[in-house]
């Protein structure tokens, strides 16, 4: 297990598309899902943001995220898929560890359903809304090599992490930028 770089806006290994993986129970993928834990727990402390991270942030073209909320869920997804999107979308501010002094205004699907393997090769299937569903709408993005400045939508669809905290509550800091609204 190791803490690895993340990669930044402009290096070529975030706009691959990550082919699934053959084997999620493979000892190469867990280290991916160990590092990937590893480097999301050092840019949560560095960054004071942070639900997930996904394979391509680390250097790594595969088809795994992690996801770790404290006290509320820890999850290694393996070849996650959207498989049924719901009718209403959303705008939020987006951060990213790819562009950490950054916020982007995107569009995301209010519910998504999503399928996953874990490590140990079981499927998975959640029903998700609202902030669970942008974040994973944001990592499989990653796998599939699309930045959330290539979503960018509406007026002045980016700001300045600083800029942006100085005119909003702290508390509202954790998790994606708010306001949220349904569209």
């Amino acid at each position: 297990m190791a803490i690895r770089r993340i990669r930044q806006l402009g290096d070529p290994i975030l706009r691959v598309r990550c082919e699934r993986t053959q084997d999620p129970k493979s000892p190469a993928i867990r280290l991916v899902a160990d590092d990937l834990r590893d480097t999301l727990k050092a840019a949560r402390k560095r960054y004071d943001m942070g639900r997930a991270m996904a394979a391509p942030q680390i250097g790594a073209p595969v088809r795994v995220v992690v996801v770790e909320i404290p006290k509320q869920m820890r999850w290694v997804m393996v070849n996650p898929e959207i498989t049924d999107v719901g009718p209403d979308d959303f705008l939020v501010w987006d951060d990213c560890f790819c562009f950490p002094n950054l916020l982007v205004r995107v569009s995301r699907a209010y519910q998504i359903t999503v399928t996953w393997q874990d490590v140990k090769g079981d499927m998975h299937t959640e029903q998700l809304e609202g902030p669970m569903a942008e974040l994973i709408q944001h990592e499989i993005d990653h796998l599939d090599g699309i930045l959330a400045v290539d979503r960018a939508t509406g007026l002045d669809p980016f700001a300045f992490r600083r800029e942006w905290e100085k005119l909003h509550d702290s508390a509202e800091r954790h998790g994606p930028p708010t306001p949220r609204e349904i569209l």
